[in-house]
């Protein structure tokens, strides 16, 4: 069912001045405020909006996410730039779309990472990009309020580390499951535990009785018996995941005993607290301090990850305009350390964020927009072709009972895309990339060729002019593309020879006088797989030229040396 909804494109004329959306401000100081009102809106909403602004984003022309990268090459430099580069301003917009309207909530987070809790955490350091600081700087961006009241962050990663830091896990991180088979090892272990809680227990409840001070102490002494604040605790030692299960399964036996875990340096846990309270208020009393410490220290230490948890709880898909680059930074800064592959990504980022559109990708189902490549292209286009409101048609949204959106069939066949310029997520074939921006043909990276060492300043065309007639393989239809002003990618439309063109190079065989001068003057080639590890090398290097030099080199040694080998295996 369609419904016929108002949009406004709030067009500027000159002589008009632009609308301007009120954007609540969000810093330290009033972030907590900020956080129960943007909670209320999130799950009053269809979707959340998110945007950010970094200190950086590529260094290099071929460091970019380009046509002819693959999902996994994109997915090489997207990481590399999520690594190197802070996020300092973080725009959430919950929004729905009720009856005409649009209704927004636009927030825009300052952040800033810092250790909060003084305990020693790693230091963070990252890279800035003088053109991205001056041009946050000329949008009005106070860096001041950013260092001095930006808002800190721990990762899901750099939470664990700093519950170890702290040294010590509340009763809600305690709970477990009965364990429905006990080994006799197990029994033995349990029993153990039993006993010892029992007569520590009795001890303590005897200490309070009139006796000896000499004699109280030596009772504590021999049962083990700690203090935790002002109530009598006892540490029980554990070696094993196995043995805190058991542990804590085993103090649940026990009505006024309240279990803490205390996790050990590096990972796991080191003993579970056992902490005896006097009655059940005081029990409910303990319990109610120790929650509320937990809250207080994740608004303290968590800070904004506490609004991305909630984004990931609430289920709403999440609308961006770079999915890959944009999610890319979410999962390194706010989740864990970004993994080795594109399929262990989206893996990851499903099980947190199940729904993710991408502008981009949503823009290729509008007539106007298929060639259009960025957000501000569409937005000019609009204003200059709708300079007032429009009536348009949007299709209706299943929104069940439970307030969680679903998304309807057309809008899941275009979410969770990471390929900038794939046009399916379902079943996308990895080795088939493009050329062009604004050209939907693709070709096999098995039939591309990259080419360095030419003249310094040389076009496409230029180039592509002087490979044309110099082999039999430029005798059909190919094309050259510019990387960077170093390096180009020559695409054959006639499978196989790619492969050829390798061949004549790496065989040094007398070939035409044309290209037999352009490699002597330098021209070398490699296929894509060379251009797939400086992808994933780290960027370290500004022209791809060096990089695929370096990468000629290293495969020379490796073969050279696997040759050494063999013919030592033979003799």
């Amino acid at each position: 069912m369609l419904f016929r909804r108002s949009l406004c494109t709030q067009a500027a004329a000159r002589h008009r001045r632009r609308i301007q959306w009120p954007v609540k401000q969000v810093t330290k100081s009033n972030f907590s405020e900020a956080l129960a009102e943007i909670k209320a809106c999130i799950l009053n909403s269809d979707y959340v909006a998110v945007s950010f602004q970094k200190t950086g984003g590529h260094s290099a022309p071929w460091h970019k996410i380009l046509p002819i990268d693959t999902e996994e090459t994109a997915y090489f430099k997207a990481k590399q730039a999520a690594e190197r580069f802070q996020i300092l301003q973080f725009a959430v917009c919950p929004f729905s779309v009720k009856a005409s309207k649009l209704i927004a909530h636009p927030y825009n987070f300052h952040l800033f990472p810092r250790d909060e809790l003084k305990v020693g955490m790693p230091s963070y350091s990252f890279s800035c990009q003088s053109s991205y600081l001056t041009a946050m700087a000329q949008e009005g961006f106070d860096f001041n309020a950013c260092i001095y009241n930006g808002i800190s962050y721990l990762s899901k990663a750099q939470e664990l580390t700093e519950h170890v830091q702290i040294g010590l896990w509340p009763p809600s991180s305690c709970t477990v499951q009965s364990s429905s088979v006990h080994s006799v090892v197990d029994s033995l272990f349990t029993e153990r535990i039993k006993s010892r809680v029992k007569n520590w227990i009795s001890a303590c409840k005897d200490s309070n009785k009139a006796e000896d001070a000499l004699i109280s102490s030596l009772r504590k002494l021999i049962s083990g018996s700690e203090v935790y604040g002002s109530r009598p605790s006892l540490n029980i030692d554990v070696c094993s995941e196995r043995q805190v299960k058991l542990a804590l399964e085993t103090l649940k036996e026990f009505v006024d005993v309240v279990p803490l875990q205390l996790p050990k340096k590096g990972a796991g846990v080191q003993a579970v607290r056992a902490v005896l309270t006097s009655s059940q208020e005081d029990k409910n009393l303990l319990e109610k301090e120790l929650q509320d410490m937990e809250q207080e220290r994740r608004e303290r230490v968590l800070g904004f990850r506490e609004v991305i948890d909630f984004i990931s709880t609430s289920q709403r898909p999440v609308v961006v305009h770079n999915s890959l680059n944009d999610f890319a930074s979410i999962h390194s800064k706010f989740l864990a350390p970004l993994p080795l592959t594109m399929d262990e990504f989206k893996s990851s980022l499903h099980l947190v964020f199940p729904h993710i559109l991408d502008v981009s990708h949503l823009m290729k189902e509008i007539g106007p927009f298929e060639k259009m490549n960025n957000m501000p292209a569409a937005i000019s286009y609009l204003e200059r072709r709708f300079p007032g409101s429009i009536d348009m048609n949007i299709s209706s949204q299943d929104v069940p009972e439970d307030g969680q959106s679903h998304l309807s069939s057309s809008l899941e066949r275009h979410s969770n895309i990471f390929n900038p310029w794939s046009s399916n997520s379902r079943d996308p074939i990895e080795d088939d990339v493009r050329i062009w921006t604004g050209n939907s043909r693709t070709v096999s990276i098995n039939n591309m060729v990259f080419l360095w060492g030419f003249e310094s300043g040389i076009s496409a065309q230029s180039l592509k002019d002087l490979l044309c007639d110099s082999h039999d393989v430029f005798s059909e239809e190919f094309d050259v593309r510019m990387v960077d002003r170093t390096c180009a990618v020559v695409v054959f439309w006639t499978p196989g020879f790619a492969e050829c063109f390798l061949s004549i190079i790496d065989s040094g065989e007398i070939i035409s006088t044309k290209l037999t001068g352009l490699i002597s003057e330098g021209l070398k080639a490699a296929g894509y797989e060379t251009y797939k590890r400086a992808c994933e090398s780290g960027l370290r290097k500004s022209d791809l030229a060096d990089w695929l030099d370096q990468a000629v080199d290293e495969t020379e040694i490796l073969s050279g040396a696997f040759i050494s080998r063999s013919n030592s295996d033979i003799l």
